[in-house]
């Protein structure tokens, strides 16, 4: 058994930010998810199973709280904590996007912005609450775009995309003093060119974020009180699949008819 040093984790509190190490320092890389499956049973640790208050019919919906929702939700109520009074720009509107949008709207936040290149996401974040839409496939310029409704800039900007030139924009765009959140992943030869003195000189700052930097024991019972008082709709973000229409489902989703596809063996019983 390889020995680890869990005592920094522990100083810094339970969360991804927490660092695990071997004794000389090395870090520790491993598989700690351990959700993950495309099978009718999985097995998980007892630290990854969330028991919640649920109706029987309210189960068909809940399987994707544990992961994209987790990360775009606790993404606000747990880092960038915007104001009523705030600008939330969120650059992505699959099920992580859309959960910081929710999020976002539930916190009563007064400009949320909703960014994505297919046009039926962006009604659908609509129709959910965004007070602004923009679509960067027709306005690709995304300083340009945000500071054409907020003249400052944003507050916060989420980005799920982990693309390098949309990060470069994203903290170009935002007000004095506001917050990129970066919450999607990008490619390991990503490398971002901010300017370093304009960063100093406004305030501003950057922030990786690993699953909304959530506790899903407390943040997986406040998205189904959230769902009852329904501000949190997920059962208009899913759409459950027999488990043979895995292709279906994929395609789906690429194409933007669906956010969150699940898929079921229910009927294999």
């Amino acid at each position: 058994m390889t020995e680890t040093n869990f005592i920094r984790s522990a100083r810094r509190g339970a969360g991804a930010e927490s660092p695990i190490s071997l004794p000389d320092g090395t870090k520790v890389h491993g598989q700690f998810f351990g959700q993950s499956s495309m099978s009718k049973l999985a097995v998980v640790t007892e630290a990854s199973v969330i028991k919640v208050d649920a109706r029987p019919e309210d189960l068909r919906t809940l399987p994707p709280l544990g992961c994209g929702y987790l990360t775009g939700a606790g993404t606000v109520f747990n880092v960038i904590k915007p104001r009523p009074q705030d600008s939330v720009a969120i650059v992505g509107m699959g099920a992580v996007g859309i959960a910081a949008m929710l999020a976002a709207k539930s916190l009563g936040v007064r400009q949320v912005i909703a960014l994505d290149v297919v046009e039926a996401k962006l009604e659908l974040a609509s129709s959910l609450g965004a007070t602004h839409i923009i679509n960067s496939a027709s306005e690709p310029d995304l300083h340009a775009a945000l500071h054409a409704i907020i003249p400052g800039g944003p507050d916060n900007v989420i980005d799920t995309t982990g693309v390098a030139g949309v990060l470069e924009a994203s903290v170009k765009a935002l007000a004095h003093g506001g917050t990129l959140a970066l919450v999607g992943i990008p490619s390991p030869t990503t490398i971002l060119r901010i300017n370093a003195l304009d960063l100093l000189l406004s305030c501003k700052r950057v922030i990786g974020v690993i699953e909304g930097a959530a506790d899903p024991h407390i943040l997986i019972p406040r998205f189904l009180a959230l769902y009852r008082e329904g501000k949190f709709p997920v059962d208009c973000l899913a759409k459950v699949y027999p488990a043979e229409q895995l292709s279906k489902a994929i395609a789906d989703l690429q194409s933007g008819l669906i956010i969150k596809p699940i898929l079921s063996w229910e009927h294999l019983d």
